[in-house]
């Protein structure tokens, strides 16, 4: 390329410094560069003040810049003009030699260009560009092109050649040129330019970010230090992309989000502007835009040192409320968010607290799940950024509807309590703060969920006693944490092993059948294991797929065999059981196959059954840490709990691990600590002592004969004179584990036979039990003795005599330390009577008839069998419990069941309505035990039908959980055994409706066959029982029920076939059961699957030659039935219903086909009688109006014994209201609620109702089950004796149970005249007794019992009821029930009693 010689702009000649030749196009690069290096020297040396050199060489400076240097190919070339030019600038600063715009605007954008050189730091020519950059920098000479047009575009390739130049290579001084270089432009223009500002905040994006780090720094930089300046443009820029939406401002626009939180983490003040446009966009309606704002704010309320949340509260609150967006991925990002505030900002933990509580309840299971991992995680990095209520957020969680979030929750807390409380890395009050854990974990043993069943079973071995540690220590961790545990946390651990043990029993038994040969039988009963087995693991039904797939393997490989029957034996080490598993889990591994479901279970299956924690050796150390608590030196105190606690945890856990590893027991040392145990003066203690020694002392007799000598005597001992259950496990250890059993119980039994004193009834309680326990265990040793001490002493000393007077506080109920002891000894003869049956199974001798009978009769006199009036009506409770459940332990006995009378079950049936609500609640739980191990016959479930007459919502919402969980069992039970369809009429729970049917026709509350208060009660109880039954229509059993009941209407009732009155009430029964199948059906009109079978104890054979299609209910009774609405949806949903006011629930007309449960509703106060129909669902409180109450006239308020101000307006008003209302000439059955168990509740009625309510024409009649809502205190006041008690064969629910030195309310006395035709009128329900006697005749004829209409004012009465809280009975309901006369020999004849 040819170039003109160089001129000087003004035609004058160019001067170079000496030495320099002339610089021409002519000559080669390597003598150009040679001459420039010479010029750039001479410009290098020249200062500012050298005004004769300025005029000497501004020709050269001028053509220096001419289009041949500017654009010569040789980069050295290019170097050395540029720095020749950076001096001139330097040089003739602060004015330019070169005056045209276009002449520097080629000139700075040449240099930008040159600036590219500085990348390579290695380069020969790297301090040639860092003088360079030095020189603009330190001059400022960009700062000439402010002059100019277009200097933007100057500038913007500057920047953008700085930042891309930019390398970890460059030191501290070349960074620093670059700041100062573009700062200097920033902050000495006019403003910063769109494009510039993006030249600057593209480093900060994470794309370019990563790419360049060091350039991002720069950004950084640049950024704070002119920050003042800049911070107008930034908001300018994010004014456009936020608000006005303009987009197309930037190529940065879809970055804002991202660009802010960098801006926020260089420097907050530059987003003072910023701040509030966000909060316009946090109010979005695009849901992703929201999103993104709310991403990006919780980027910045959570860094660590952020101050935003505190310096611009109004952003923090709008940003609080986008956890309640509606958008899920927002507020999932908000749950998100707050673990990081929570571990950098705890101050904020308050305002999260209550956002968090709330989205722990959301719909949605991720974001429940987040909130769990929030918590935890904050927690796990220190525990006092969560306060209690976040934790107890999660411990909600733990019964979450979703197994991920259940499962989230549950090990997060574990891990909190092992890094707490099991390594205490935060102390001693951390751990109390986490102490709750171990007992909300093990409480989740209780749900139904096998996956529950087996997480938890996980996180006891592996964090609340991690099985990887030494075993003293492991031990000491089991030790501690047994005796710190609630109650129900110990009974769900206990239930663990108890169900591992199971489990391992079944796979024991799965391997003695592959011992056996193949046979069909042989692989029907190997097939049944694996399906109890498969039943124990996630999954169930692929786990049988599984199973019969190990199954296969087992009967291949013997080895495999081995392993596995290693591991369940009782010898199996815990070290042992980990080899045995990791050998196992090896061979059926598949290399091929990275996720093995098979694998999995199998390993499900080795968990459970795997001995990782006790073996002899534990048990071993147990023991010891028992004996250091004993002798007081352990660490009680420090783990938090004393040393008799310890001591009696300690030997609790011992006798849990007794049943479920007795062999581990078998050392001289361990039963050494056990007899010291013995001689403590705790009675548990001893107790629990003598239960593992029952429980592992097979071997005793044989190989620890010093063992043997001590313990035989100490036995004898606590069975002689022992607490009651010291007395019975004694006995039973006597007999488990001894050879010579018969010598040993025969030294027991007639020095205790021997002493019996009923003047000394506290001395007699434990030889009774001792006594019972050894005829049930050796029932033909001592057959012929214990007759005759159950003929002359228990039943003519102790049973039928009243030698001590009873308290008369009034109660329904006492402790057990208030019991009297004769009545303690009377109950412990109850239960002797019983054991003594059980033990000979047979009724040869009639015995079992003749307690039958005494039995009943205890009932009939509700507990005061002699009738003398010496027993407190507390005791008479414990009596009529005590015979309730003696009838229900004989029925248990096949040779028992068949001999009870209908009558008799009827009698124990009504214990569940009685006054006392103990005796209800006790009695229904030793009633579902029963049933739920299959051991009473269907009928007893018939039982809970009855429940619906209880006035306590928790009583009929139990019982119906009752209903639900041995309907399921049984329904299970047909399944799993194929063999049980030959059993169906004893096993099918359709079958109990034929039950119900009967006993509720016998109902004694069931008086008059047309009155609609008494059908709707019968309505109640069938629909109580059927509503159950009737869930599911599995295999059409609505048209199976609907078939029985037609079917009972072609019967009569075998209890009284020829009683037409009795019939008519059965069939009436039968059609209330007709209506409620119908309304509540829509298939009960189908086919019946198969032809019911009705049970011949209770219905004759049917009338082939007749059919009963007749309808017994009047038109107007069935149309009540029909319109009238049943009970709300269900029991536990009332129970669980929210009050909306102080005095009443919230009102629900709910229509009929959509109710489905068992409680009455109230019908409107101002509504007439008549036409009434339970339309509202409406209860109150247990001071307020019963949750069933039906009868609109009178209330009684049960107010308790510390009444509240607040409530009395309620009561005021509500009684107010009721006063305007017309006396009635009939009652309802009253519902008032019984008093809970402990409280002294009483009745009471306000004194301005006193004169209404005694002008009532008719008295209330008593109710069983309901106690009488009005109450006239005049009448009671005129008629009632408090010494005359009503004999009816069971006790009312009472209104109070408890309340000393109060009054207790009453029934109306009926009038003379009414009494005289009671007495007159026949008999409708007849104990089915002809002159038979309460024990047999040989040896103790006591009593006789006749069965007649009338009774002769001779004879004496010996069951005459004992004093109720409503002293005297509606006598109206006396009018058609028979007469039961018993009559003692050795007494005269002068009192009667009806029944």
């Amino acid at each position: 390329m040819a170039f003109p010689q160089p001129k000087s702009a003004d035609g004058k000649i160019i001067i170079y410094p000496p030495g320099v030749k002339e610089i021409t196009d002519k000559i080669s690069n390597d003598e150009l560069v040679k001459r420039l290096k010479m010029v750039v020297k001479t410009f290098m040396d020249m200062d500012q003040d050298s005004e004769d050199e300025k005029q000497q060489y501004l020709p050269l400076a001028l053509h220096l810049a001419s289009e041949f240097f500017l654009r010569n190919p040789n980069k050295d070339v290019r170097l050395l003009v540029a720095c020749c030019l950076a001096d001139i600038f330097r040089i003739y600063a602060p004015e330019a030699p070169y005056t045209s715009h276009d002449k520097l605007k080629d000139i700075f954008m040449f240099i930008t260009r040159q600036l590219k050189g500085l990348e390579d730091t290695k380069s020969p020519q790297f301090n040639r560009y860092f003088y360079l950059l030095e020189n603009l920098a330190w001059v400022k000479s960009y700062n000439i092109c402010f002059e100019l047009e277009d200097c933007n575009e100057i500038f913007i390739q500057l920047f953008r050649t700085l930042f891309s130049v930019i390398n970890n290579s460059h030191n501290q001084k070349v960074q620093m040129h670059m700041l100062d270089l573009m700062s200097s432009i920033i902050m000495e223009g006019d403003g910063v330019t769109q494009d510039l500002l993006d030249s600057i905040l593209i480093n900060l994006i994470p794309a370019h970010k990563n790419m360049n780090k060091q350039a991002y720094d720069l950004a950084k930089v640049l950024l704070k230090r002119t920050a003042q300046t800049i911070e107008p443009c930034i908001a300018s820029f994010f004014n456009q992309v936020l608000v006005l939406g303009k987009s197309s401002v930037s190529d940065l626009s879809e970055h804002v989000f991202d660009l802010i939180m960098e801006l926020f983490a260089i420097d907050p003040h530059l987003l003072l502007s910023v701040m509030p446009q966000l909060e316009f966009k946090l109010k979005s309606n695009d849901g992703e835009e929201r999103l993104a704002v709310v991403r990006l704010l919780a980027k910045l309320f959570g860094a660590k040192d952020s101050e935003l949340a505190t310096q611009n509260r109004p952003l923090w609150q709008c940003f609080l409320g986008r956890f309640n967006d509606i958008h899920v991925p927002v507020r999932l990002e908000c749950v998100k968010f707050a673990s990081h505030c929570l571990m950098n900002h705890p101050d904020l933990a308050k305002d999260l607290t209550e956002y968090l509580k709330v989205r722990s309840h959301d719909p949605e299971e991720a974001i429940r799940h987040d909130v769990i991992v929030t918590i935890i995680t904050a927690g796990k990095k220190d525990l006092s950024l969560v306060n209690d209520q976040l934790l107890g957020f999660v411990r909600e969680r733990t019964l979450d509807k979703r197994w991920r979030v259940r499962k989230e929750a549950m090990m997060g807390l574990a891990q909190l309590y092992k890094k707490y409380c099991l390594h205490a890395e935060a102390g001693k009050e951390a751990a109390q703060k986490v102490n709750w854990i171990k007992d909300k974990l093990l409480h989740i043993y209780y749900q139904n969920s096998i996956d529950d069943k087996l997480l938890v079973e996980k996180i006891f071995a592996q964090y609340l006693v991690p099985h990887n540690l030494e075993t003293e220590e492991r031990m000491k961790c089991l030790y501690y944490l047994y005796a710190s545990l609630d109650p129900n946390a110990v009974k769900a651990l206990n239930e663990m092993w108890k169900c591992q043990n199971m489990l391992r029993s079944h796979v024991r038994e799965l391997l003695d059948l592959h011992k056996q040969p193949a046979s069909e039988a042989n692989n029907t009963a190997m097939f049944a294991k694996l399906m109890a087995i498969a039943k124990n693991l996630p999954d169930p039904g692929k786990a049988q797929d599984f199973m019969k797939k190990f199954n296969q393997v087992l009967g291949d490989d013997e080895r495999l065999r081995a392993q596995l029957e290693l591991l369940i034996s009782p010898a199996c080490s815990c070290k042992q059981a980990e080899v045995c598993v990791r050998e196992i889990t090896r061979k059926l591994a598949n290399p091929k196959q990275p996720t093995n479901p098979f694998l999995e279970m199998v390993k499900f299956l080795l968990e459970r059954i795997a001995p990782v924690h006790i073996d002899s050796e534990a048990i071993s150390s147990l023991v010891k840490l028992m004996n250091k608590s004993i002798e007081g030196t352990a660490d009680d105190e420090e783990e938090g709990v004393t040393p008799d606690s310890a001591i009696r945890a300690g030997l609790e856990l011992l006798k849990v691990l007794s049943f479920t590893h007795p062999t581990s027991f078998h050392s001289s040392e361990t039963y050494e600590s056990l007899l010291q145990c013995l001689k403590m003066e705790d009675d548990k203690v001893a107790e629990a002592a003598i239960q593992i020694f029952r429980n592992t002392g097979h071997k005793i007799e044989t190989d620890l004969l010093q063992i043997r000598s001590t313990l035989i005597p100490i036995l004898h001992q606590k069975a002689k004179r022992g607490t009651p259950r010291q007395a019975k496990q004694a006995v039973h250890c006597i007999h488990a584990i001894f050879t010579n059993k018969e010598v040993q119980l025969a030294q027991i039994f007639e020095p205790l036979s021997k002493s019996l004193n009923a003047d000394t009834p506290e001395q007699l309680i434990t030889p009774l039990v001792s006594l019972g326990h050894i005829a049930m265990l050796a029932p033909d040793q001592f057959a012929s003795p214990m007759k005759s001490v159950v003929a002359n002493f228990i039943v003519k000393d102790l049973l039928m005599n009243d030698r001590f007077p009873g308290g008369k506080n009034g109660k329904l109920w006492t402790p057990n330390e208030e019991v009297s002891p004769e009545v303690l000894a009377k109950v412990q003869a109850i239960k002797l009577l019983v054991r003594w049956l059980l033990g000979m199974k047979n009724n040869q001798s009639k015995s079992a008839n003749s307690t039958l009978r005494l039995l009943s009769a205890m009932l009939v006199s509700e507990g005061d069998l002699t009738e003398q009036k010496k027993i407190s009506k507390s005791d008479m409770s414990r009596l009529r419990l005590a015979a309730g459940c003696a009838i229900l332990k004989l029925a248990q006995e096949p040779c028992y069941h068949e001999i009870i009378t209908p009558e008799q079950f009827q009698l124990c049936a009504l214990v569940i309505n009685d006054e006392c609500y103990q005796v209800r609640q006790i009695f229904a739980l030793k009633l579902h035990k029963a049933l739920g191990k299959l051991l009473l016959p269907l009928e007893y479930m018939a039982v809970f039908a009855l429940c619906a007459k209880d006035p306590v919502k928790e009583r009929r919402a139990h019982a119906r959980q009752c209903l639900l969980k041995n309907i399921s069992i049984r329904r299970e039970y047909i399944k799993q055994n194929p063999m049980a369809h030959e059993k169906l009429l004893s096993l099918l729970p359709e079958y109990v409706v034929p039950y119900t049917v009967h006993l509720l026709a016998h109902d004694p509350d069931f008086t008059k066959t047309q009155d609609i208060e008494q059908l709707r009660d019968i309505k109640e109880c069938l629909w109580f029982m059927l509503e159950v039954l009737m869930t599911k229509n599995e295999n059409n059993s609505h048209a199976f029920i609907r078939k029985m009941v037609e079917n009972i209407k072609q019967t009569k009732d075998a209890q009284a076939p020829d009683d037409g009155k009795m019939n008519e009430k059965l069939y009436i029964v039968c059609d209330v059961a007709l209506i409620v199948i119908t309304t509540k059906s829509t298939t009960y009109n189908l086919d019946s699957p198969k032809d019911p079978v009705l049970p011949t104890k209770f219905f004759t054979p049917p009338d082939k030659d007749s059919s009963n299609n007749k309808c017994y209910l009047s038109d107007e009774a069935k149309t009540l039935l029909l319109t009238g609405k049943p009970k709300p949806a269900t029991v536990l949903g009332a129970v669980n219903k929210p009050l909306s006011a102080a005095g009443r629930r919230p009102q629900d007309r709910t229509p009929v086909l959509e109710m489905g449960s068992n409680i009455s509703g109230n019908s409107e106060p101002s509504s007439p009688p008549p036409n009434r129909g339970r339309e509202q669902n409406s209860e109150a409180p247990e001071t307020e109006i019963s949750e069933n109450e039906e009868n609109p006239v009178i209330l009684l308020t049960v107010v308790p014994a510390k009444t509240e101000k607040k409530d009395e307006p309620v009561r005021n008003k509500e009684m107010s209201s009721e006063q305007s209302l017309p006396p009635q000439t009939s009652t309802e059955r009253g519902k008032k609620r019984t008093a809970p168990a402990g409280s002294e509740n009483i009745q009471q009625i306000p004194e301005e109702r006193k004169s209404e309510e005694s002008t009532a024409p008719v008295p209330p009649k008593a109710r069983r089950g309901r106690p009488p809502k009005a109450v006239s205190e005049s009448n009671t006041a005129k008629n009632s004796d408090p010494n005359k008690a009503a004999g009816r064969g069971r006790k009312r629910v009472a209104a109070s149970q408890e309340g000393p030195a109060e009054p207790e309310t009453t029934n109306v006395k009926v009038p003379k005249q009414q009494e005289t035709n009671v007495k007159r009128a026949s008999a409708q329900r007849q104990m089915d007794l002809q002159r038979i006697q309460v024990l047999d005749s040989d040896g103790y004829s006591v009593m006789d019992l006749e069965s007649t209409p009338e009774s002769s004012a001779e004879e004496l009465d010996l069951f005459k009821s004992c004093e109720s809280s409503q002293n005297e009975v509606d006598n109206t309901k006396l009018a058609e029930r028979g007469f039961l006369k018993v009559r003692r020999k050795s007494m005269p004849k002068g009192r009667r009693q009806r029944l």
